[in-house]
């Protein structure tokens, strides 16, 4: 196993949305190629933000895509993740570690005169921000029980640069880093200490996360160099935009990324898709397997632009991967769909379960997405096909429908076998025995078995459907047909 080690440190604030978790992927697609270890760590020591159901929303879309992590202390698996709020312990010790060495100190200002002081900036149009009011206070001129935070001792003047694997060197001025909280009032630290403790104590050595947090980065150099400690190579990936050209998130109309599980996409077509924002695999390549972009996966194919979440080439890429599955397996994707549409029973029997691997056969090439399988097919499935009163009017009121069905009645019930080549054969010597084109007989026909002027091979179709059931609809038909 190689050196790097990478982690996701998601906070449990809502559902993940689909740019978060591709963050998760191309950490877990690093490790995965370099053979190294993904390590998944809940960032929950804001207690107020945290949203209930959140984090169990987290691991079910890392399960459901296949992304595995390697290691933790157990909670929720045999191996992890870690939860940020059960390592309350380890922080403390480090705080007063930076507080003895000068780097922090004890802030004893309340709520009150910071929201004070924050109004008397705004209002002389000044930039907000604390004033290091108790950075030099002299020892024992506050109550030894008097409540706190504590505060980075930020450096006054100079700059902080940061090499990012993307961008080259960056550098902030150190006067916009104004002495931020490290440990709130009620001892729980705050996001970017917590943050840079744990990368630092797990051996992250690649910190791979969104743009967004560059901004961030100089604060958490700054945390670094405190400690004496060696800072991880950064990685800031670019930004996944909706449609509009906006920042991702709910607002833009993006689900969670569990919400496309339920809509019928494919783990593997979503990674896929997924891998492709904001990487290249070079070549132009789109359509791989996991194990073909496990391979191909380095930090020089990341790119530094924006990349747009596309929907339609999601559904064209779903709809690929659709095609490309078993009959069975298509069949146990498809089940849970057609069970909740009311098309199958829970309990199939084995003839039931055959025919319906037949029948989702016939419309697998139609669908981009597992949940049209049930409109799809449902014609395959119900006793009397829903009739499209256009379909009826164009195909079946029309004159000469009547004769049509009931000559090719006639010319199937001498066939020997009820099979597609057999069928269509019998239909075309009904076009030449009554002087007429082939789609005056094979849309009547459509119509009256499926109730629809579209869909898969109409002989495939009665092939599956069987002679029984065909020849039912078609009598059903032909009586309500125009003579």
């Amino acid at each position: 196993m190689s050196g790097v080690r990478v982690r996701y440190a998601p906070s449990p604030t809502g559902d993940p949305h689909i740019g978060n978790i591709r963050t998760a992927l191309f950490n877990w697609l690093y490790a995965r190629h370099s053979g190294g270890a993904f390590i998944v760590r809940i960032e929950d020591t804001d207690a107020a933000r945290e949203q209930e159901g959140s984090a169990q929303a987290i691991f079910d879309s890392l399960a459901w895509l296949g992304i595995d992590y390697d290691e933790g202390p157990g909670v929720g698996g045999p191996h992890g993740p870690y939860h940020q709020s059960q390592r309350r312990h380890i922080y403390q010790p480090l705080v007063d570690e930076l507080i003895a060495g000068d780097s922090a100190y004890r802030c004893y200002c309340s709520k009150e005169r910071l929201q004070a002081l924050r109004e008397a900036q705004e209002s002389a149009g000044q930039p907000t921000g604390y004033d290091r009011n108790c950075r030099d206070l002299p020892p024992g001129s506050i109550p030894h029980d008097s409540p706190f935070t504590v505060r980075l001792k930020a450096p006054l003047e100079g700059s902080t640069t940061f090499h990012d694997a993307l961008r080259g060197d960056i550098t902030f001025q150190n006067s916009s880093k104004v002495d931020p909280v490290l440990i709130k009032a009620n001892g729980m630290p705050v996001y970017h200490f917590a943050n840079v403790v744990d990368d630092h104590l797990m051996g992250i050595t690649h910190v791979l996360r969104a743009e967004e947090w560059i901004s961030s980065t100089p604060l958490h150099v700054l945390l670094y160099s405190a400690f004496g400690w060696d800072q991880p190579k950064f990685v800031h990936l670019p930004l996944v935009m909706g449609a509009d050209r906006r920042k991702l998130s709910k607002r833009s109309g993006i689900a969670g990324t569990l919400r496309y599980r339920d809509e019928g996409y494919l783990p593997d077509a979503l990674v896929n898709f997924l891998s492709l924002l904001g990487w290249s695999p070079g070549e132009n390549r789109e359509l791989m397997s996991r194990e073909q972009i496990i391979d191909l996966f380095t930090l020089d194919g990341l790119l530094s632009h924006s990349a747009v979440f596309d929907r339609p080439k999601l559904d064209w890429m779903n709809g690929e991967y659709i095609r490309a599955l078993s009959p069975h397996d298509l069949f146990e994707r498809a089940e849970p769909y057609l069970r909740t549409a009311g098309l199958i029973a829970a309990d199939l029997s084995p003839a039931e379960r055959e025919y319906a691997i037949s029948a989702l056969q016939l419309v697998q090439e139609r669908v981009k997405r597992l949940d049209e399988l049930p409109h799809a097919a449902a014609f395959l499935f119900q006793r009397e096909p829903e009739m499209d009163p256009k379909a009826r009017s164009k195909w079946l009121d029309r004159s000469g429908s009547r004769p049509v069905l009931n000559a090719f009645l006639e010319k199937s019930a001498a066939l020997d076998h009820y099979v597609a080549a057999d069928l269509e054969a019998a239909a075309r010597e009904v076009a030449e025995c009554l002087h007429c084109g082939t789609g005056q007989v094979f849309h009547p026909l459509r119509v009256a078995v499926s109730g629809r002027t579209e869909g898969p091979s109409l002989f495939h179709m009665l092939e599956v459907l069987g002679r029984d059931v065909s020849v039912g609809r078609i009598k059903k038909a032909a009586a309500l047909a125009a003579e």
